[in-house]
């Protein structure tokens, strides 16, 4: 092989590397955003319908976390060049379109129940992208703490809520 064919097969495997990474990247922002978009939302449903405070209080930090990370997300699609969604997913929509039917206890182990498996697939896309060495992964690693306090909080709520 030329050391010219070597050369111009590292930069194509380097450009799809690349490109690998960059689709990546914005599949996880795009995700991220959406899913603080649809944890605001549910947050709100959590302070209307929850009947307990426990419930209500998580909804409140909800909406606070979630709305704080996603205006870090949104900065950081804008720097790296990716589109930001403008609201939650239809799967998104459709979960809290469940629980905007429920109410009291129901409502309340639903709530639980959702948020850990939420919280949970959440932890493991961020501490995918946390190994990224650009902006996302950065973001990533900021957030990660918050996103492990809501899922040790969705598990009291959950253990909280089989009580009952």
């Amino acid at each position: 092989m030329s050391r010219l064919s070597a050369i111009s097969g590292f930069l194509v495997l380097t450009a799809t590397a690349a490109l690998a990474q960059t689709s990546a990247t914005k599949k996880f922002l795009t995700e991220a955003i959406e899913g603080n978009y649809a944890e605001v939302k549910i947050g709100e449903f959590a302070q209307k319908k929850g009947q307990s405070d426990g419930v209500k209080s998580f909804g409140k930090m909800l909406i606070d976390d979630h709305g704080q990370a996603n205006k870090k997300a949104i900065d950081t699609a804008k720097s790296m060049n990716v589109t930001a969604p403008n609201g939650p997913n239809a799967k998104q929509k459709s979960d809290y379109d469940k629980m905007a039917r429920m109410n009291g206890p129901a409502f309340d182990k639903s709530f639980a129940q959702h948020m850990v498996k939420d919280h949970k697939k959440d932890i493991a896309a961020y501490k995918k992208q946390s190994k990224s060495r650009d902006a996302s992964g950065e973001y990533a690693q900021e957030t990660l703490p918050a996103l492990q306090m809501h899922l040790d909080e969705a598990q009291k709520l959950q253990r909280q809520s089989s009580k009952r």
